[in-house]
């Protein structure tokens, strides 16, 4: 027999039988014909070597790294990431189906194997203010467009328990095929009623036990090790060789400068193995049974048939990747660099609105009614590595009829404006957990509306820094007494730059440490702030038209009467 390629003499993870056999991998347009070839066009020595299939994230925001498609193709592949999962709902939020198209078009000529689920929740619930709105209409026009799997992950779980007529309508129109779930906190009969409405895997699970509980209801735990919300540790002792068809990896929102330090998927794999899972069994569950849970049949196994999607591996211990191989073809060599274009797409996009101007009294919390007797409030508390938030409470005394931050307490200003329709409107609050002891950081990435969000130890800063986000056409930014500490523009939709990894990656490094000499503690200072406004993660959000309890689902007011 005769293929185009044949890998020689390696040592072959069936993932099938959970064994190595030493072998050769035959090649055939793209896919694997089988382990005899005596002939072919080219030949590769991986003897001494480990052949695995390619790793595979099970649930991804591409715009999270801050990277332009083609750039964060770049960054993963050398990782031994080889196909991603991707929902494309933040881009969504800001351009609607366009920005979708503009995603999908944007990776049809990358070596990255790149599948979509369309957005369900645009905007994510009834209190975010989103550059765009997607009916059931809308998802299920995408929901037959080539690359598109299923339907992404549906975050207003609440709607789905109140059966909603709008989310039934979105699930409904999935159609029997694969659909994302997002349950923060959900257990006991509501989880159950959420399930039986369709979705069968979710990302969301924090606690070992909530986590358990969703695997024996019948979904999919997808192990979440994102940028902030570093969920892995806790979910390992999950996976197993029983479990490993319904525990995969995922990475989420992960940032380019995570991306480069940590690596992706891969990083994954070598923490299970360190905390002893199996080899064969923690590259399963990133493979072949991650490729299964979204109807892949033809993906992430070293048999007849397959996708010739490959790492070869020179230290099973480490992972240390020799080569990737995408449809047969090598993609990736021993340098850790990507050995075939990754072109930036020319399609058009309209860039996203940032029509917004703010002024320091725009930031004004006027309690002048309650003048001079101290009021309780309710705080929105942040802590590092989640991107859950809490509902706090604070006796503050009124200056001069209104709320003004108090860095002694850690009581900082936190606003959310509106960006994409140009209403003017802003919602303010307080937050606890940032600490900063000057200046102010903002953000027009701020999930999953993307509307500016800002926090500061002062107003002018606060407004310093939203005009400059404006002028930059959407990014991130650290302030401090009216002078720019770090930047970073994002001028793809106010959400990606058009910048190689590296620089983006600066840029982000950049940023975390201002935000740090300004005094925050956070691991991640900006990914925490860009969860700061979403109401459909618990329990206390902040948005443009002010605060959400998350738990009661209802919009609250500043002062708390408990």
């Amino acid at each position: 027999m005769e293929a185009d390629v044949i890998l020689r003499g390696g040592l072959v993870l069936d993932v099938f039988s959970g064994r190595f056999a030493r072998s050769d991998v035959a090649i055939t347009d793209g896919r694997i014909s089988g382990f005899a070839a005596e002939t072919a066009s080219t030949v590769y020595d991986v003897r001494g070597a480990w052949v695995l299939p390619g790793f595979i994230d099970t649930h991804v925001h591409i715009e999270s790294s801050h990277l332009a498609p083609n750039e964060f193709a770049r960054a993963v592949l050398p990782h031994g990431t080889t196909a991603v999962i991707a929902d494309p709902h933040e881009i969504a939020n800001v351009l609607g189906s366009d920005g979708v198209r503009w995603m999908i078009d944007a990776a049809k000529r990358l070596p990255l194997r790149t599948y979509f689920m369309a957005p369900s929740c645009v905007p994510s619930c009834p209190f975010d203010a989103s550059g765009a709105e997607l009916d059931a209409a809308a998802v299920r026009e995408m929901l037959s467009w080539d690359g598109v799997l299923g339907l992404g992950e549906m975050m207003n779980y609440p709607g789905v328990l109140a059966n909603a007529p709008d989310v039934l309508a979105k699930l409904d129109a999935a159609g029997g095929r694969p659909i994302d779930g997002h349950a923060p906190g959900l257990v006991g009969e509501p989880l159950c009623a959420y399930i039986a409405a369709g979705p069968r895997t979710d990302h969301e699970s924090t606690t070992l036990a909530e986590a358990s509980e969703k695997l024996r209801a019948g979904m999919h735990v997808l192990m979440r090790d994102a940028s902030s919300a570093r969920d892995l540790d806790a979910l390992l002792p999950l996976l197993g060789e029983r479990t490993a068809p319904f525990v995969h990896f995922c990475t989420d929102d992960r940032h380019a400068e995570t991306i480069l330090e940590w690596g992706h998927i891969r990083s994954g794999v070598l923490q299970a193995v360190a905390s002893g899972v199996p080899i064969p069994v923690a590259v399963s569950a990133a493979s072949v049974h991650a490729a299964r849970a979204y109807g892949l049949s033809d993906l992430g196994a070293i048999a007849p048939g397959y996708h010739a999607d490959l790492l070869v591996v020179d230290d099973l211990e480490t992972l240390s990747i020799r080569s990737v191989f995408v449809d047969g073809r090598v993609v990736v060599e021993e340098d850790g660099c990507c050995v075939v274009p990754c072109p930036p797409h020319e399609g058009a996009l309209r860039r996203g609105a940032l029509d917004v101007r703010v002024a320091a009294e725009s930031f004004r919390i006027d309690l002048s009614v309650h003048e001079p007797d101290p009021v309780t409030i309710r705080v929105v508390e942040v802590a590092s590595n989640q991107i859950l938030t809490g509902d706090g409470r604070a006796l503050v005394q009124p200056v001069d009829g209104e709320v003004r931050a108090d860095t002694d307490a850690d009581l900082l200003k936190a606003a959310v404006i509106e960006r994409h329709r140009g209403t003017g409107r802003i919602g303010v609050g307080i937050v606890r957990g940032f600490g900063l002891r000057s200046g102010a950081i903002a953000s027009s990435v701020a999930h999953d509306a993307h509307n500016i969000v800002v926090v500061g130890a002062n107003d002018r800063d606060m407004a310093a820094a939203v005009n400059r986000l404006a002028q930059l056409g959407g990014g991130q930014i650290a302030i401090d007494n009216g002078e720019e500490l770090a930047q970073l523009a994002l001028p793809i939709a106010g959400l990606m730059s058009e910048q190689p990894a590296s620089e983006v990656a600066a840029a982000e490094r950049a940023l975390r440490e201002a935000a740090h000499r300004l005094g925050s503690p956070l691991a991640q200072p900006f990914m925490t702030l860009s969860f700061l406004a979403l109401p459909v993660i618990p329990h206390l959000k902040l948005t443009d038209r002010g605060l959400v309890d998350v738990d009661r689902f209802e919009r609250v007011p500043l002062i708390a009467s408990s």
